[in-house]
């Protein structure tokens, strides 16, 4: 078997990845991708179930290069899975980006050779079954944080006759829903876009949830050609804008907090933000959202009322929109709806309040739950979320010299130096991983972000002979004391969310991204180039 040699390796074609791959591959680096799917877009290749679109305004879901957004309109503020796929190929139309990925591949293992100081992988090919091996001085995973699907261990799932997917493994080619019975496991953002797509069409639709979603209204609607050529004028200050805000957006929380304004200054705004609609309730808030219970309390009361005003059967209002908060609001990622909680007031809809009635187990007919009842369904949607953000990396077989494996490593907990590289592991590098702004940020503005500063560095390295880099453990520690300093002011920790790791059974409960937004995050990563990568020893 003959060895590929490669400047650098990156595992992953989404945003991130195919943003590294541009920009290294412009500045004349032997550089490929690989990736596990048969197409680009990462997340939106296998998000394809029912419902499936952005949360994010669609002007801001691309990269910010006019020569890729100049020809390019989305039809819809919020573009669905399939739009999204078209822009990716659009991309590629204009970067030739294939030209330097292979696709259906994926890498099974990494080691790291300390002789040569290179990175042996292996990778294979799911239509061929060939095995490859690549030799990269650089590894760099891309794989997001939604790359890992997780499915709980339901006794009895795979006893179920009829048709049982993960909303992240939807076969690509559809599954039809009319008429269908459908149970939908998980009320995340996938949960509730395949619980409100169904819901007109299914005979049945059963959502089995375990916490109340405070979802948030979408505000979704068509964008014309006409809107879309006028809106392309402010594009440009736009995008610039998102490296100044908090999450990326084009918009920022306000300046001031709730105790700064009176009881109608503050409902003036929560109705303002409400008809805006989207994430501007959650990162265009007062600025004390995140750190103040009273300020937090009175927006989740607000979103309360709003929200049961559309619930006609008044039974449900605890299970859906309880008098007190599951957990701070804001503190688990909001879905965007847009019509969830109306369909519960439609009579084929019900839902399961697992807190009450947990699932027992599954039969070939449908799941039975602790009541004893058996609910039969044609269709089980498991909306059940990922090993997010680091499951991507640690399902890698990636080992060092010494024969230690990542997952070894963050057994006790993920660690790194200004969320790109981890101790013990040369020559490693995340883009979008653990303790980068990652889930708290804008994906195509965090890929271009923090994108910036790998490939600085990665062409910095290439470009001087180093061979060896190597983050130390007191720069992790440093990394580790800011994220802690922010999260013992803020709220966090009072929800068991995948932001803190605390959907997986035995992961260490901690909090897996930078807390201290995007600005404050590029502050760190631009100061450390140009003082030389002080925490990196060089070789």
């Amino acid at each position: 078997m003959s060895t590929e040699e490669r400047d650098v390796l990156i595992v992953g074609a989404g945003f991130a990845g195919l943003y590294q791959l541009n920009e290294l591959r412009k500045r004349g680096h032997n550089v490929h991708a690989v990736e596990s799917a048969a197409g680009l877009g990462g997340v939106w290749y296998w998000n394809c179930y029912p419902g499936a679109r952005v949360d994010t305004w669609g002007p801001m879901y691309q990269f910010s290069d006019p020569e890729l957004w100049r020809d390019w309109n989305f039809s819809e503020l919020y573009p669905d899975w399939s739009e999204v796929r078209a822009y990716f190929q659009h991309v590629d139309n204009k970067l030739n980006l294939s030209n330097d990925i292979s696709y259906n591949t994926r890498i099974t293992a990494a080691r790291f050779d300390e002789d040569s100081r290179r990175w042996m992988v292996t990778a294979e090919s799911s239509e061929t079954d060939e095995i490859r091996e690549i030799s990269t001085r650089y590894l760099l995973m891309c794989t997001g944080f939604g790359s890992k699907p997780y499915i709980p261990e339901i006794p009895g799932l795979e006893s179920f006759a009829g048709i049982a997917h993960h909303t992240a493994r939807w076969p690509q080619e559809g599954v039809d829903l009319t008429g269908k019975r459908i149970a939908v496991i998980g009320t995340g953002a996938s949960g509730v876009q395949v619980a409100q797509e169904s819901a007109p069409v299914a005979a049945q639709v059963t959502v089995f949830q375990r916490t109340p979603m405070i979802a948030l209204p979408m505000c979704q609607r068509q964008i014309s050609e006409e809107e879309n050529a006028k809106e392309k004028a402010t594009y440009a200050d736009r995008m610039a804008k998102r490296n100044t805000t908090f999450a990326g957006f084009d918009f920022d929380f306000l300046d001031k907090g709730v105790p700064d304004v009176t009881t109608e200054a503050r409902d003036a705004e929560f109705e303002r933000m409400w008809e805006i609609g989207g994430f501007v309730p959650w990162l265009g808030n007062f600025n004390d959202i995140f750190f103040n219970e009273d300020s937090n309390r009175a927006f989740y009361d607000f979103w309360r009322d709003k929200t049961r005003q559309r619930i006609n059967n008044k039974e449900l209002w605890e299970d859906l929109a309880p008098t007190d908060p599951p957990h701070p609001f804001g503190v688990k990622r909001p879905s965007l709806e847009q019509r969830y909680y109306d369909i519960y007031n439609q009579d084929n809809v019900d839902l399961v309040n697992l807190r009450k009635n947990p699932i027992d187990h599954v039969t070939a007919k449908g799941i039975v739950t602790s009541d004893g009842v058996e609910h039969a369904f044609d269709i089980i949607a498991l909306a059940t979320g990922f090993d997010a953000v680091t499951g991507g990396i640690t399902a890698v077989d990636i080992r060092n010299g010494q024969g230690q494996s990542v997952a070894d490593s963050w057994a006790d907990g993920a660690h790194t130096a200004l969320g790109a590289a981890t101790a013990g592991f040369p020559n490693l590098l995340f883009v979008y991983g653990p303790q980068s702004p990652s889930g708290f940020c804008n994906g195509p503005t965090a890929a271009e972000a923090q994108g910036d500063w790998i490939v600085g560095f990665v062409d910095h390295l290439l470009t001087s002979d180093v061979t060896r880099i190597e983050p130390t453990g007191e720069a992790e520690q440093t990394w580790q004391q800011k994220i802690d300093a922010v999260c013992e002011l803020a709220l966090f920790d009072r929800a068991a969310s995948w932001y803190m790791a605390a959907n997986i059974p035995g992961k260490k409960v901690q909090m897996l991204m930078w807390p201290a937004g995007l600005p404050a995050y590029l502050d760190e990563v631009n100061t450390s180039a140009a003082n030389g990568y002080p925490e990196f020893v060089k070789a």
